[in-house]
């Protein structure tokens, strides 16, 4: 007999490890809660990564096999569970965050174990341990074959088991996504009926981003940060759509393909780089000199700066536990270069916050935007007046969370920054005036970071 640990792989279509083991033996799954791992995700994450655990359970169950719970240590648990049931091996996949790889390396050194690639569609090892960008890292990832996706193991593997313990629930100060397969299952149909022969055209169309947010977008990053879905179905599915279609539907889903691999890159970078949630990626001559004004810093989190497209990002984030990948950028590049705090400040309040907090994803992000990372360019800044002039010329998305500003004509909350601080009481008296100016903010980051780079 086999035991199989869940991780963040909550799901049993599609879940490589879990049909290794079931291969030729039977198979146990067992799903470890550590609470001292599970205390350093948001409340708002955990709680949806729980009700993925209770889904799965009662995913098994329907399935004719039993998810066993246990809390401990997960050496201490699969150790107990191997001599309880008399286990040969543990398989489980592989995950590069470095608390986790930790506790891999200790189930290791315990126990026999197998570990295979699953949460990537190619395995970080088989490439290079460095990219100059991500142009550079996907040419090289695409000529790499993907696996396709492996179906579910069959309910006779399962072992004849019960066990009523599942996991606790949490409640939370927003309405989270459907969790489970299920759910994920749902949601990626319902996009790839309504939305991936749009996607490129639509992604950073802020009033579809508010009128259509199932279509513009496939919102499907709380699922795979969860493991609820598998990396490979999605890549075929994807893939299958655009062999099917033509023209702009084909284009369109291409560009969704191409975007799915800025998260392989994120835990390419995460594999070969372990530090990367917490120091810079690129070395520099000289220091950062970050600011890091708590106030500033407060006023960004409550979605107060003044700035309506920063705003509305923040607030969305308060409101979903998630932010549209525009504003997302948006904000990210705000604090980092027009206030001039130090990203990994940002970092942890989107991990505390959002509910698709992904370590690789959200470190990479967050370095390429605050040019410690993977990027072409040396300084990128985004100007937050510019973007919305570009993606919210009609305030759709803004006066959909700043409700101060619904009475404002569109161009002058596109212009807020610019307006005088007169015009700006009479528009809209309990709105925010402006907390840094935008050119001295703009020239400030420009010349700190090509200091940093010593180019000054």
């Amino acid at each position: 007999m086999h035991v199989f640990w869940h991780q963040r792989d909550l799901r049993i279509p599609d879940n490589r490890g879990l049909t290794a083991a079931a291969a030729d033996e039977e198979v146990l799954p067992v799903y470890v809660l550590d609470t001292d791992l599970l205390s350093k995700v948001g409340k708002r994450q955990r709680a949806f990564l729980l009700a993925g655990v209770r889904a799965l359970k009662q995913a098994y169950r329907d399935h004719g096999g039993y998810l066993l719970v246990r809390k401990g240590s997960a050496v201490e648990v699969l150790s107990d569970v191997v001599d309880e049931y008399d286990a040969d091996r543990v398989y489980y996949n592989e995950h590069y965050r470095p608390a986790r790889r930790n506790r891999q390396r200790r189930v290791d050194g315990e126990l026999p174990t197998k570990s295979l690639t699953d949460l990537v569609l190619v395995d970080p090892a088989g490439l290079d341990s460095r990219y100059q960008n991500h142009s550079r890292f996907y040419d090289d990832w695409q000529a790499h074959h993907k696996l396709p996706p492996v179906g579910r193991p069959e309910g006779d593997s399962l072992v004849d088991v019960s066990d009523s313990t599942t996991a606790p629930s949490i409640k939370t100060d927003i309405d989270l996504p459907t969790p489970g397969y299920e759910g994920a299952r749902q949601r990626y149909d319902d996009f790839l009926t309504g939305g991936i022969e749009t996607y490129n055209d639509t992604r950073d169309d802020m009033r579809a981003a508010v009128e259509r947010p199932s279509s513009a977008v496939s919102r499907m990053s709380p699922y795979l940060a969860a493991g609820m879905i598998g990396i490979r179905e999605m890549w075929r599915d994807a893939s299958d759509r655009h062999t099917e279609a033509t023209g702009d539907a084909q284009r369109n889903i291409q560009k969704y393909r191409y975007e799915l691999s800025w998260r392989e890159q994120s835990y390419h970078l995460l594999y070969h780089n372990p530090t990367l949630l917490s120091e810079n990626y690129k070395s520099f001559p000289n220091r950062i000199e970050w600011e890091n004004d708590e106030d500033n810093f407060e006023a960004w989190k409550r979605g107060e700066t003044g700035y309506p497209f920063i705003d509305a990002g923040m607030r969305q984030l308060e409101r979903e536990g998630y932010i549209h990948n525009r504003p997302r950028q948006n904000v990210a590049s705000f604090l980092t270069k027009h206030l001039l705090v130090d990203w990994r400040e940002g970092a942890r309040h989107f991990r505390k916050r959002l509910v698709d907090h992904d370590p690789a994803n959200n470190a990479a992000s967050w370095q390429w935007t605050a040019s410690t990372g993977t990027d072409s360019v040396d300084v990128r800044i985004f100007d937050p007046v510019a973007q919305m002039s570009k993606y919210d010329s009609g305030a759709d998305y803004v006066t959909e969370y700043v409700p101060e500003l619904r009475d404002v004509p569109a161009n002058k909350i596109v212009d807020w920054p610019t307006l005088s601080d007169g015009e700006r009481e009479d528009l809209a008296p309990n709105y925010y005036h402006p907390i840094v100016d935008r050119n001295a903010a703009y020239e400030r980051a420009q010349r700190v970071f090509e200091t940093a780079l010593g180019k000054r």
